[in-house]
């Protein structure tokens, strides 16, 4: 069940969307680059083939993360939220910063994610050196679920 909380900050997410046809698809503004997105094909790989080395932290709102995330993934919160970037804090200080590491929202097109961002940046602020971004232009349903990549 999803809280009214919860609820409100979804809505949030999908007014802000731009749907018309101008709206640009950019990765000018990204704090990553090209080579620290990871594509969903790889890291389900990785993680099929039984890859314990890869940290996967996922920084969306907590009902998605409840409803479906990615197997074995770890939750920090919502990047957008201080408590959220607080516990993603607390969960790299169990990790060395040359662990590698893959963050992931999925709430809603990457391009317009309230999440990612701040996480990303927090992670990198702290000295992660093998930090990657799991690119999901849509959002976690269509580019991971629906394409049968492991769940919880």
């Amino acid at each position: 069940m999803i809280s009214r909380r919860d609820f409100v900050q979804l809505s949030a997410c999908v007014m802000s969307l731009d749907f018309s046809a101008s709206a640009a698809s950019s990765d000018a503004g990204d704090p990553w680059s090209g080579a620290e997105l990871i594509e969903p094909a790889k890291l389900a790989a990785l993680l099929s083939q039984g890859d314990k080395a890869h940290h996967v932290i996922c920084v969306a709102f907590p009902a998605l993360y409840k409803q479906r995330h990615i197997s074995g993934a770890m939750f920090a919160g919502p990047g957008s939220k201080p408590e959220g970037i607080a516990a993603l804090r607390t969960t790299l200080e169990k990790l060395t910063k040359s662990d590698p590491v893959v963050l992931y929202c999925g709430c809603c097109p990457m391009e317009d994610c309230p999440n990612i961002r701040p996480a990303y940046s927090a992670a990198k602020d702290l000295g992660f050196k093998n930090l990657r971004v799991l690119n999901l232009p849509n959002n976690f349903h269509t580019d991971w679920t629906a394409k049968g990549y492991p769940v919880t």
